[in-house]
């Protein structure tokens, strides 16, 4: 049996979908018959509330699988509306990189928590913080392979390259396998010509690895998350639900490709 491939959803950059594009993958891949895992490692918790996941409530979050102290049978919860299990989280979280500090292998936490989950599900994303801290190395020491959301402005070229750094170095000393499945464009306006021109050097660098599909910025998409709800759900026919949907469909022929 396969099991299932580990993507992590990063960017250091602040503010450039990464949780809009974790949830909404997750969402779009579920409705696509795909059994997912949504792993939310940002201790601000949105992909959990995203989910339809009441935070403040939990009794167990990803900060009690990191520390060692639960399974991830014994923290997932079953997000209804998306149609996927997710791995929650809360400020919690925040406080497990000072308790990880003096653990030992403590950047390979999250890969041994997850490995023997793998057989259950074909795809597992994880929400990364938007920053290169214990809890980001952990996500990128577990992944097979990073999903990177771009807005096509200047300064998030920028980050790119600082993201594209930190992958060299953890290939060289915590996870040699680790390579950039796709870089995806969000909050895209077509109109703008600084980024169609950030658009076009995405493509002559990254060539085949970023992805056919455009997610144009979209109101629908930035309200979903109050109702606790995925684009999907909230608003199945805006351009935005559908870009995921078609993003979604993008990733799954890749990999039927990959190992086809």
């Amino acid at each position: 049996m396969s099991t299932g491939r580990i993507l992590a959803i990063t960017n250091q950059k602040g503010g450039v979908g990464k949780t809009t594009t974790a949830v909404n993958l997750a969402a779009s891949l579920a409705q696509l018959g795909k059994r997912v895992l949504l792993i939310d490692l940002d201790p601000q918790g949105n992909a959990t509330t995203a989910s339809g996941i009441e935070k403040q409530a939990l009794e167990k979050s990803v900060y009690h699988l990191l520390l060692g102290e639960d399974e991830v049978a014994d923290v997932r919860v079953r997000s209804e509306q998306g149609g996927y299990d997710l791995l929650p989280s809360n400020r919690n979280l925040a406080g497990a990189e000072v308790e990880l500090v003096q653990e030992i292998a403590r950047e390979t936490r999250l890969k041994q928590a997850l490995e023997p989950e793998l057989a259950h599900y074909d795809f597992a994303l994880i929400d990364c913080p938007p920053a290169l801290n214990l809890l980001t190395v952990n996500a990128l020491t577990a992944a097979h392979a990073l999903i990177i959301p771009m807005q096509c402005e200047y300064f998030a070229a920028e980050g790119l390259a600082d993201l594209v750094n930190t992958v060299k170095k953890i290939k060289a000393r915590l996870n040699p396998a680790l390579t950039i499945d796709g870089v995806v464009r969000v909050m895209f306006d077509n109109r703008n010509t600084l980024a169609q021109n950030v658009s076009d050097q995405l493509k002559t660098h990254f060539g085949s690895k970023v992805f056919n599909t455009v997610v144009p910025r979209n109101v629908r998409v930035a309200e979903a998350p109050s109702y606790g709800l995925s684009a999907l759900q909230y608003d199945r026919s805006s351009k935005g639900a559908q870009a995921y949907l078609q993003m979604a469909q993008e990733l799954i022929d890749r990999q039927g490709n990959a190992h086809g």
